[in-house]
């Protein structure tokens, strides 16, 4: 049996002369070994609006587009969009990278800056660790005295044990409990809630971020 394909022959060669396998190649041919916004927002682990935010803010470059429309990035746009994550997930915010990477893309070396700010970072998070300890020791106190009133009430017996809040515990430690969490509350929602500080490459979960950023 000969398997030659004749002219007018309606069967598919199984390689890449197929019709079917060509209009693939074509869709992919024309990207010239770069990155669909799609495969870069997934290989980062960002959604393709957090591309186009980043891009707003100058800090990922804008890609040049196919004939066909297609946003075609670089490789190199993967290494920045995880450098970004990377640094949003230790506490860096967006606008301290907007300043440090428009250095950095001037030629500049922003180094001392980025030294900088992590050390003020570093001193926030003694702040942040010193308050939530104090409350921690304030809370261990009051379940102890919590559980020593249970003891001696009656079975199903009331004790208003969250009325004894107002007046029992340190009102510097509630203070400092309500300046804890909103510290935190910033710092986790610049660092990209959920997000985990993974090798160059890997996916890096950052959901909050994305929404926040769209």
């Amino acid at each position: 049996m000969n398997d030659r394909l004749v002219p007018g022959d309606n069967s598919l060669d199984p390689g890449i002369d197929s019709r079917a396998h060509n209009g693939e190649v074509m869709a992919f041919g024309n990207l010239n070994g770069g990155l669909r916004s799609g495969d870069l927002a997934h290989a980062a682990g960002v959604s393709p609006d957090t591309l186009r935010h980043y891009e707003r803010l100058g800090i990922l470059k804008r890609p040049p587009r196919t004939s066909n429309g297609y946003r075609v990035y670089s490789h190199d746009a993967l290494d920045r969009v995880l450098l970004i994550q990377n640094a949003l997930a230790v506490g860096f915010s967006l606008r301290e990278l907007t300043s440090i990477l428009s250095v950095r893309d001037r030629g500049g070396a922003p180094c001392r800056q980025v030294v900088e700010l992590a050390a003020e970072k570093v001193l926030k998070l003694d702040e942040q660790i010193d308050q939530l300890t104090r409350l921690r020791n304030s809370l261990k106190q009051k379940v102890k005295e919590w559980n020593s009133l249970l003891g001696s009430l009656p079975k199903n017996g009331r004790a208003g044990l969250l009325e004894s809040l107002g007046t029992k515990i340190d009102q510097n430690s509630t203070n400092e409990r309500g300046a804890a969490d909103e510290n935190a509350t910033g710092f986790l929602r610049t660092s990209d809630s959920g997000s985990c500080l993974r090798a160059k490459r890997n996916l890096v979960p950052n959901a909050r971020s994305a929404r926040k950023e769209r």
